[in-house]
């Protein structure tokens, strides 16, 4: 169970058990929702490259990121376990009070957005939920010259045909070339990067891309960007890299300005620079693995690092 259902109603620490051993308690909701924090997740450090560009786009906002590192990685998970984990997750950042909710992971994208959104809309907040694909998706086609897109995801996102659709959508007439990347999460995430087998691994994969001439170039995984100089190299420089991060950030603007949620901090200090936000971390696995590791996908530090245990329950 986790720790933060058992703090009681008014924010103070729980205990475990009559054994008088305090919790953390989950932070007292503000009276404004303005004021709550944007939820952001991902399967394990690769969502925090979205984060960065979420600090740096909106720095008066307050930010709460979840890494599902217990069960990372992501990629080759069915559908099925998808939904399951994206709405246990869903569940304890709305506990905790978020007022918008940032899909990181784009196989959790691919799998559990629909399913999230409806669930996120039968809430008593009404929360909206963002994904990384139809964000990437439109960036790509705006940015191509010949019409040939490329993109490198893990197999659950190539699968299901996400981003085929949301090109598709975006403009009927553009070539995606889709390959399934199930090696490449996993050795950023470890730390294993630069040596031989890695660079055989990566040119392995943009094989395909370099023979289809495709000019335009979707990492279709948050942790690729890790790896972007390489994948620079070995496509050439006038392919265009498209990631996540900056797209979803102008998403995000857009949302909290349509619901009026944008953070009052930034109002109070115009028209000077903003009063920066606060943003904190919360992980299913090893806090300490988290911590060091993430720092290097954030480029900023990161702090304290909660431990959760993650249920699936009902969101009200």
């Amino acid at each position: 169970m986790s720790a933060t259902r058992r703090a009681s109603a008014d924010g103070r620490p729980g205990a475990i058990g009559g054994l008088g051993l305090a919790l953390p308690a989950v932070p007292t909701r503000a009276a404004d929702p303005r004021a709550w924090p944007i939820a952001v997740f991902d399967s394990g450090v690769g969502g925090l490259t979205v984060l960065h560009e979420l600090l740096v786009h909106l720095p008066q906002e307050d930010f709460l990121y979840l890494g599902d590192t217990a069960r990372f990685p992501y990629g080759e998970r069915s559908r099925a376990e998808l939904e399951t984990f994206a709405l246990e997750i869903a569940e304890e950042l709305l506990a905790r009070g978020a007022k918008l909710l940032v899909v990181a992971c784009n196989s959790a994208t691919a799998a559990a957005l629909p399913a999230l959104r409806r669930r996120m809309m039968e809430t008593t907040l009404g929360v909206d939920v963002l994904g990384a694909v139809q964000p990437e998706a439109v960036q790509a086609v705006t940015a191509t010259r010949n019409g040939r897109i490329g993109l490198l995801a893990t197999p659950t996102t190539v699968m299901s045909g996400a981003y085929a659709r949301a090109i598709a959508a975006a403009d009927p007439h553009v070539d995606l070339v889709a390959v399934s990347c199930p090696d490449l999460a996993p050795i950023i995430q470890d730390g294993t990067l630069f040596d031989h087998a890695v660079v055989d691994t990566v040119r392995g994969y943009v094989a395909p891309l370099r023979e289809a001439g495709v000019d335009t170039v979707v990492l279709g995984c948050t942790h690729y960007p890790l790896v972007r100089p390489l994948l620079q190299r070995m496509l050439g420089r006038d392919v265009q890299l498209v990631t996540s991060g900056a797209a979803l950030a102008r998403q995000v603007e857009h949302v909290l300005g349509s619901r009026s949620l944008a953070n009052p901090r930034a109002e109070a200090t115009a028209p000077g620079p903003p009063e920066e936000g606060d943003y904190r971390f919360l992980c299913t696995g090893d806090t300490e693995a988290f911590r060091g590791l993430g720092t290097r996908f954030l480029q900023m530090p990161l702090g304290t690092v909660e431990h959760v245990d993650l249920r699936e329950e009902a969101m009200t």
